[in-house]
């Protein structure tokens, strides 16, 4: 065998462009296509359309289908009930991000992943594959920064209007989403920041639902976060900013790294910070430093989530590792709902967080949601994805 038959669950904006990414790879075929509402197969071209099988139901698809892997493309709160029935039909699986609304999802999603060790199982974290990402955790990776004492990243240029949110009822309510810029635009920021940095031990936020908007979610957020370390942490994000920023600033012994506009500077001190401190004689000024732009080929960046689509395949086909484990997606999932229950209840998280409080917070939240169709938070099944997507 040298390709995978790939179905996909949910033909929306991003189900249609894994149809298209597919269809660009040569270890991959699409067999066959899965979504409630029948005209959702319009997205998807003639041509297409002859080759694979169209089905309206879930339990068919994964029964009948000619399928050996399945991405999952449907809202939020539909990921973890759909990759457990792919994973009890035999199927390796990718999920859209994020991989649960919260903690205790997820946390039952990868305990049924973990009794099936065959299957493949990815999260599409596709930033992972852009190579400043790479370079940035090389550098640190490799202690070209040093020891870090500070991260601040805003990331503003989220920008998103009324318009946009009353697209669809689903959208930016506790019932249909499960929370706002945290939850629906920063996953991808999130788990990069546990991936570069791993996970702070307390958190601190101040979080505004509806600021922007007139939507019942957060659409702003200030967060500070300290490690055990010493190093602390700052990370703001909005939808309602323009024109907005995506800076990140990492602060460290040797000097100071900027990423902004898709380049790398790092400013390096002759002498790290703390020797400096410790042994000049001067009272003011700061040692003498180098302006470094560090080089990186930012052309695999247009292809993220085809080539996570293709390292899926070739981990089925050959064994490759996988870049971004469905696993791992607890990590930035947890950090992001630290966040959230922090600035709800106005408190200081540690972490590891309570999966049972934020479950319970979002219970209430849900039950005052003006989305009107029923999701169950906890034990949601996959027989109600018809009512959301």
């Amino acid at each position: 065998m040298d390709f995978v038959k790939f179905g996909i669950i949910g033909i929306g904006n991003m189900g249609s462009g894994h149809v298209r990414y597919i269809g660009e790879l040569s270890n991959c075929r699409l067999t066959a296509v899965c979504d409630i509402n029948p005209k959702a197969f319009d997205r998807i071209n003639a041509a297409t359309r002859e080759k694979i099988k169209c089905y309206t139901d879930v339990d068919t698809f994964l029964k009948e289908a000619d399928i050996e892997a399945v991405i999952i493309a449907v809202p939020h709160y539909f990921h973890p009930d759909l990759a457990i029935k792919a994973l009890k039909a035999g199927k390796h699986i990718i999920v859209e991000k994020p991989i649960a609304v919260h903690k205790k999802e997820a946390e039952r999603l990868i305990a049924e992943g973990a009794k099936h060790p065959e299957l493949k199982q990815s999260l599409m974290f596709n930033q992972r594959i852009i190579p400043t990402h790479k370079k940035i955790k090389q550098l640190i990776d490799n202690g070209e920064l040093g020891k870090i004492r500070r991260i601040n990243w805003v990331i503003t240029d989220w920008f998103r209007s009324q318009a946009y949110y009353d697209s669809g009822d689903w959208r930016a309510s506790w019932r249909g989403e499960g929370g706002g810029v945290l939850l629906n635009q920063c996953p991808h920021q999130l788990d990069l920041w546990q991936w570069l940095f791993g996970l702070p031990k307390t958190v601190r936020a101040v979080v505004k639902f509806g600021k922007y908007h007139d939507i019942e979610v957060e659409d702003e957020v200030n967060v500070y976060m300290e490690y055990e370390d010493g190093t602390v942490g700052n990370f703001i994000a909005s939808t309602g900013e323009m024109p907005g920023d995506n800076r990140l600033e990492i602060t460290a012994e040797k000097g100071k790294l900027i990423y902004e506009d898709g380049k790398i500077t790092f400013v390096r001190n002759e002498i790290e910070t703390s020797e400096f401190c410790k042994t000049t004689k001067k009272s003011f000024g700061i040692a003498d430093k180098w302006i470094c732009q560090i080089p990186v080929n930012n052309e695999a960046a247009a292809h993220q989530h085809r080539n996570v689509i293709e390292n899926v395949a070739n981990a089925i086909l050959k064994d490759t590792p996988l870049l971004a484990p469905m696993a791992e997606g607890i990590r930035g999932l947890e950090l992001g709902n630290s966040m959230l229950l922090a600035g709800l209840k106005d408190k200081v998280v540690t972490l590891p967080m309570d999966s049972d409080e934020y479950a319970a917070e979002l219970e209430k939240l849900v039950a005052t949601s003006r989305y009107q169709k029923k999701v169950v938070v906890n034990e949601a099944t996959a027989d109600d994805m018809a009512k959301s997507y």
